[in-house]
C-alpha cells in the first residue's frame, strides 16, 4: 500500500491529529477531558502511556473512530528488548489499537542493524500497527536511512519524526522522510507543533498524521480563524 498525504481544507484537520497525553502528572479528570474531546472532535487517535491506558480504554469505549495508541519504551527506547516486548504485549492486552515504539538506538549506533530490526519485528508480530519513533535530529543521513529500511522490512506501518524532546519538527525533515519511505509506510510529524500554518505545512510536506499534545488548541484556533 502506498501512503499519501493530501492537503485538506481547514475544516478537515481533526482527522489528522493524534492527541498525545503523556504528562506523568495528569489527573483523572483531565484524562477524561482529553478522551472526550478527542472523540468529539473526531481525532484520528489518542496516544498515552501504559499507566493511563486502561482508564483511557474505558473512557473512549469501543465504538468510536478515535484509535487508542500506546507508547512503548518512551521516550528514549533504552530498555532491554524482552522488557520492551512485554510492554507491547501488555498494551495489546489492555486495549491499545496501535503502538508507538521507540527502537534500540544503541544497537543502531553500533551498526548492529540485525539486532535493531529483530526487536521491531517481534513487536510487529503481536499484530497491532506499529509506528516507529525516529528522533531524526539525532541521526545522520546513513543511520536514518538504515533505520527506515530496517523498520519497513520488519513490518512497521509508519515512522514518526521524533519523541517531542528537542527542536520542533520541520517541513524539511518530513520531506526527507517522504523520500526515504517512498510511500511504503505512513509518516507522523511530532514535536513542537503549535500553529495551524505549521500543521498544514507538515501535511503538505508528506505527513499523514500530526502527533501533538496541543490538538484541542489547534482546533479551537482554527474555528476562531474561520469565524
Amino acid at each position: 500500500m502506498e501512503y499519501q498525504s493530501t492537503t485538506q481544507s481547514s475544516t478537515d484537520l481533526a482527522p489528522f491529529i493524534n492527541q498525545a497525553i503523556l504528562n506523568p502528572h495528569i489527573d483523572q479528570e483531565v484524562l477524561y477531558q482529553n478522551c472526550d474531546g478527542a472523540k468529539n472532535f473526531g481525532f484520528a487517535g489518542l496516544c498515552t502511556n501504559l499507566i493511563l491506558l486502561p482508564t483511557a480504554r474505558k473512557r473512549l469505549g469501543t465504538t468510536g473512530s478515535t484509535k487508542l495508541i500506546a507508547v512503548i519504551s518512551f521516550p528514549f527506547g533504552a530498555i532491554p528488548s524482552p522488557l520492551k516486548q512485554l510492554e507491547a504485549e501488555w498494551a495489546a492486552e489492555n486495549g491499545a489499537e496501535e503502538l508507538d515504539v521507540v527502537p534500540n538506538f544503541f544497537a543502531l549506533n553500533q551498526g548492529k542493524i540485525d539486532t535493531f530490526a529483530e526487536e521491531i519485528s517481534k513487536i510487529c508480530s503481536i499484530g497491532l500497527p506499529v509506528n516507529l519513533i525516529l528522533n531524526v535530529n539525532n541521526l545522520n543521513a546513513k543511520k536514518l536511512s538504515l533505520a527506515v529500511e530496517a523498520g519497513i522490512d520488519a513490518g512497521i506501518n509508519g515512522v514518526q519524526s521524533g519523541n517531542g524532546f528537542g527542536p520542533a519538527v520541520s517541513k524539511g525533515e518530513i520531506v526527507n522522510l517522504k523520500e526515504l519511505t517512498k510511500g511504503r509506510c505512513a509518516i507522523q510529524a511530532a514535536g513542537g507543533l503549535n500553529s495551524i500554518s505549521q500543521a498544514y505545512d507538515l501535511l503538505e510536506a508528506g505527513a499523514c498524521k500530526l502527533g501533538t499534545s496541543r490538538g484541542f488548541e489547534l482546533i479551537k484556533s482554527l474555528k476562531h480563524n474561520l469565524k
